[in-house]
């Protein structure tokens, strides 16, 4: 995998240069609260990285996705957060709208989710996809909403099917060593119970 330039602890920075490479170019600047916000938070991420609290790092950044869809340097940070992890169909989903993202990661992304509905909503945008300030996301975001037109043979947009069906929100989805996790938690609730109750009938037989 090629080297990815970084920005700084802000939003992430450009990607590869070279002639044809459209650049990250962030959109208007967001109200002051709402930009010492995302900045606090953005520098808690950096200090849990550097502690090495990946999973504390990565939950942050999940909650900043889904408090600020349109923001395309948030979405950059994800991805190399889920880099770390060595998951590249995570990091290809958020490093989607990217012109510089691996294709590989992208390639993997989209093995993961080859429905485009699914892949709509894993991506999690919200409102216009002009709001992404960039020709090559705009497109990409244009292409894949028309993808998911033709698959279910309606209109859809990228509020509407994003909070609708029973995948339920994108950002909140979970990959699938987290949902091994979930279930690996659940079988232990269910053999402490399951122990509970024996030791129970053994009091009382």
């Amino acid at each position: 995998m090629g080297s990815r330039g970084r920005g700084g602890p802000g939003h992430g920075g450009p990607g590869r240069g070279g002639p044809g490479v459209n650049r990250y170019r962030p959109g208007p600047t967001p109200p002051d609260d709402v930009r010492m916000a995302l900045a606090r938070t953005l520098e808690r991420v950096d200090t849990d990285l550097a502690a090495g609290r990946l999973p504390v790092a990565r939950q942050r950044l999940r909650g900043l996705v889904s408090s600020y869809p349109q923001d395309r340097g948030v979405r950059r940070r994800l991805a190399e957060v889920y880099r770390l992890f060595g998951e590249p169909a995570e990091a290809g989903r958020w490093a989607y709208l990217e012109e510089d993202s691996d294709p590989r990661e992208t390639a993997a992304f989209e093995e993961r989710h080859p429905d485009p509905v699914r892949r709509m909503r894993a991506i999690g945008w919200r409102g216009q996809e002009s709001a992404a300030h960039s020709p090559f996301a705009e497109a990409r975001l244009a292409s894949l909403r028309t993808a998911a037109e033709k698959r279910l043979g309606r209109s859809v947009d990228w509020d509407t099917l994003a909070a609708a069906g029973p995948e339920g929100s994108a950002v909140t989805e979970n990959t699938p060593a987290e949902a091994l996790g979930f279930v690996g938690c659940l079988v232990l609730v269910v053999a402490a119970a399951a122990i509970w109750v024996n030791g129970l009938v053994d009091l009382f037989d």
